[in-house]
């Protein structure tokens, strides 16, 4: 058939608006689908409905104001119904199905989401074999056969059995065999509901550490000699190989504090002679680093905005010498913002300031020894004095464990102390317990095991430390003061959304002389740090002005603990819960009495809010104290005590007298960082 002469223009344009027509309906959005109010999971009981939920993609919309909703996706939910069966089956319920599942379109543009599940019954283990040890000398096999957890009689986990493999070969190569191989099989009859596992093992040779080599990045400032000194801290050369060695030392190259990246791995064993190489690989770090960044810290009784920054070197004059500049700039309202601008008698407000110059040597004299010094000038306001000081202090620092510090110092301070408030007679260096002038000098010895996950937000683990001060000065009785402080944090759930941590810390304060310590030395409680049912610094015996204010002054005894559960509900939302009690007291921690604690403890409970920053978690505290606990010290004392108030109005008041009177009975806090 003869072709039209135009034919060839027409199908070119007909392919152009068929080309437009796809490119339209390429960029045109796809219809988005409802959206989800809710996902119900039914029949669950030996699991629970919210891990379920953890494991689907298909989510119920959040709560939470200008969340973006979540849509519901007909093939995403089909695929989770499969994963709902998986899970079970992954968790041992191998006979689990779906029965039936809903959606419910009954509300435009929403949907409400059902399904019900059959669990069925577990699947037991019913044998477990592990071959392969009989080779091993008797105390390596037991470690061995205990590292797994897999016992007859138990449900069947995959995720158990995939651990035991894991922990049977890590616990081989802790004992020397680098080399150690862990295979296995594991069984499922569902009929009979039972499994069984067989687990063989190649241990290998037992190997010793062998050389230690180091690679870096070319012309690198910190020679291989150092790095490898920090290395052998932790690897002894010709000691029995362990994994444990190799992570202890990764941690000490590391907190040389001049890389950014440091990774210690096993080279390539010599089976002809027993050993195994290491390869440190490290980059360095810049030697040259600025921060700046600000903050609030705002309560019932005191409001601060701050300025800080940070200047680090890590190479000064070379040697890994390291200098530290940090500031803090900041401007305070006491007792608050709304009382200085009320110009309420006593009330006060200004600048305050912090600059610390801090010097390091590492490596005095041995690896794990670093000569510290550091000179602080300061200017700041408390309730009772204001005050311009400097501290001078330097010591040595002992590592022996990259966990574990010792660091003992000598230290002068130097203060000059005064307060506008009339006391009623009592002169100022009775009220500070030292002259305006006021010098101490003392020898401090500082002890930290931290074995926390996180020094920032901690999960797990546990932080010990204590610390102990002699000293006195001019015109100032002698005095001993012992601080000792623990803490701890658990977390569980499926993801490890919920953490428990505790806190304890004493302190007492111990002179050779009748007269009062001096107030720069004294324990002060309250904050969001500290505990959480006063404000900052409010927990202490008081002095009462002339004008009728009570300052707190400080006390020679302390205790602080702390009960918090924090729960991860959301992304980076955290809610918490929390117990705190405490107390100060002016007399020194009365060891040998039974009734003084008991006498003297008060008590808060409260809620928190946090959400996770770079910086750590901005925090928001509230707390309420419980009708447990006496008054506090006031001296003098007031002639009418009157009853208790909330936020400084008449809701959840108490009877005059009330536990830690004359303070409110409730306290917010809003901070950064965790409280312990």
């Amino acid at each position: 058939m003869p072709r039209h002469p135009h034919s060839r223009y027409l199908a070119a344009l007909a392919a152009l608006l068929a080309a437009c027509a796809t490119t339209r309906s390429a960029e045109e959005p796809e219809a988005e689908g409802p959206i989800i109010d809710r996902v119900r999971i039914e029949g669950a009981k030996q699991l629970s409905e919210a891990e379920l939920k953890k494991h689907i993609l298909t989510a119920e919309s959040g709560w939470l104001p200008f969340s973006e909703p979540h849509r519901f996706d007909a093939n995403a939910w089909q695929a989770d119904l499969r994963r709902l069966e998986r899970y079970y089956q992954a968790q041992g319920y191998y006979q689990a199905k779906v029965l039936e599942d809903e959606v419910d379109l009954s509300r435009e543009g929403h949907v409400s989401l059902r399904v019900r599940l059959e669990e069925g019954s577990p699947t037991l283990l019913s044998k477990v074999s592990l071959l392969g040890l009989e080779e091993l000398p008797p105390e390596h096999r037991g470690a061995v056969l205990a590292a797994s957890k897999l016992r007859p009689g138990e449900v069947f986990e995959e995720e158990n059995w995939g651990a035991a493999k894991a922990a049977i070969r890590s616990r081989l190569r802790e004992l020397g065999y680098a080399e150690a191989v862990v295979e296995g099989e594991a069984t499922v009859d569902v009929a009979t509901r039972k499994a069984e596992v067989h687990l063989e093992v190649r241990p290998g040779l037992r190997y010793r550490f062998g050389r230690i080599f180091v690679a870096t990045a070319p012309n690198p400032k910190v020679s291989s000699a150092r790095i490898q000194e920090q290395a052998s801290e932790a690897i002894k050369t010709g000691e029995v190989y362990s994994e444990a060695a190799l992570a202890d030392a990764q941690a000490r190259v590391f907190a040389m504090g001049v890389f950014g990246a440091v990774k210690v791995n096993r080279g390539a064993p010599d089976r002809q002679m027993g050993t195994v190489p290491v390869v440190v690989d490290v980059r360095e770090a810049p030697f040259h680093t600025e921060r700046l960044g600000g903050g609030v810290g705002v309560d019932q009784t005191r409001q601060e905005a701050r300025l800080v920054g940070e200047y680090t070197h890590r190479n000064f004059f070379g040697g890994l010498r390291r200098y530290t500049l940090r500031g803090k700039v900041g401007y305070s309202f006491l007792p608050g913002a709304v009382s200085v601008f009320r110009g309420d008698d006593e009330s006060k407000h200004g600048a305050s300031f912090q600059l610390v110059n801090e010097f390091e040597q590492p490596r005095l004299f041995l690896p794990t020894l670093s000569f510290r010094s550091s000179l602080e000038l300061t200017r700041g306001m408390e309730p009772a004095y204001d005050f311009w000081g400097g501290s001078l202090t330097f010591g040595v620092v002992w590592r022996p464990r990259t966990d574990l510090a010792v660091f003992p110092s000598f230290n002068l301070d130097a203060y000059r102390l005064s307060t506008p408030v009339p006391l009623g007679g009592t002169s100022k260096e009775e009220l500070f317990g030292c002259e305006l002038d006021c010098v101490l000098s003392y020898f401090e010895q500082t002890i930290e095991l931290d074995r926390r996950d996180d020094k920032y937000e901690p999960r797990s683990g546990y932080y010990l430390a204590l610390s102990l001060q002699e000293g006195g000065g001019p015109n100032l009785p002698f005095y001993l003061r012992l601080l000792p402080e623990a803490r701890a944090y658990l977390s569980f759930g499926s993801e490890k959304q919920v953490t428990l941590g505790g806190k304890l810390k004493l302190g007492t304060l111990l002179t050779d002389r009748p007269q009062p310590t001096p107030i720069v030395a004294r324990f002060f409680s309250g904050g969001g740090s500290s505990m959480r049912g006063f404000n900052t610094r409010r927990l202490s015996p008081l002095r009462t002005t002339e004008g009728g204010t009570n300052l707190p002054v400080g006390g020679d005894g302390l205790f602080e603990s702390s009960v918090e559960l924090r729960y991860n509900f959301a992304g980076d939302w955290v809610l918490a819960a929390f117990l705190d009690s405490g107390f100060v007291t002016s007399q020194s921690f009365g060891f040998g009495d039974p009734g003084y604690v008991p006498q003297n403890l008060l008590f808060a409970v409260g809620l928190g809010l946090r959400y996770r920053t770079p910086l750590g978690p901005i925090r928001l505290d509230l707390a309420r104290r419980l009708p447990v606990g006496p008054p506090l010290e006031v001296n003098p004392p007031p002639a009418e005590k009157l009853p208790g108030r909330c936020f400084t109005s008449g809701i959840w008041g108490a009877d005059p007298g009330y536990a830690g009177s004359p303070e409110d009975l409730c306290s917010f806090h809003v901070s950064i960082g965790e409280a312990f």
